[in-house]
């Protein structure tokens, strides 16, 4: 397994829309095991294949404190949404900045896993913030697209300074 890169932004290519995956083989497995991997050494919650510049609908989530219950969802959409929820939400690729969005309550997903099997996950609270924020990332769109231009400006900044800081440090 290895730690892949995580792409911060405004790189363009987290604008990228994913493909779909036709092939589920030991490169897949291989690929979800990375992002794993990836995540956790990131201290994340989530991860889409979008953020390491891999263009497959790919995601990956734990919410567990002991980073025991990781979901691979191949090819995921939402089926189902119910009710609306307030979420401070951060990003890998918004390293420090976090933000209130507004998303869905409950999501039911239809997805597959890394074998090719048809299942349905039925999302509530944290795990459905987490599932529409990386799904989101393969439809090339990011957390902060929800904010108000004046807020997704202040934040952006915000990103800007914490980059010229880090780098002059």
């Amino acid at each position: 397994m290895s730690v892949l890169t995580i792409l911060e932004f405004p790189d363009p290519r987290l604008r990228t829309q994913a493909a779909p995956v036709t092939v589920f083989d030991a490169e897949l497995k291989q690929f979800v095991a990375d992002m794993f991997e990836t995540m956790y050494a990131a201290n994340g919650v989530g991860l889409a294949a979008t953020q390491v510049n891999v263009h497959k609908r790919v995601l990956v989530a734990d919410m567990s404190e002991d980073r025991n219950q990781p979901l691979a969802l191949v090819n995921a959409e939402i089926i189902a949404r119910d009710g609306t929820q307030v979420y401070q939400e951060g990003c890998l690729s918004f390293p420090g900045i976090y933000a209130d969005v507004t998303r869905a309550l409950k999501v039911t997903v239809k997805a597959q896993d890394v074998d090719g099997k048809t299942f349905t996950v039925d999302a509530e609270g944290p795990l459905a913030v987490c599932i529409q924020h990386e799904l989101d990332h393969l439809a090339g769109k990011v957390f902060v697209d929800y904010l108000s231009p004046l807020k997704r400006n202040m934040l952006l900044k915000r990103l800007e300074k914490q980059r010229k800081q880090a780098a002059s440090a």
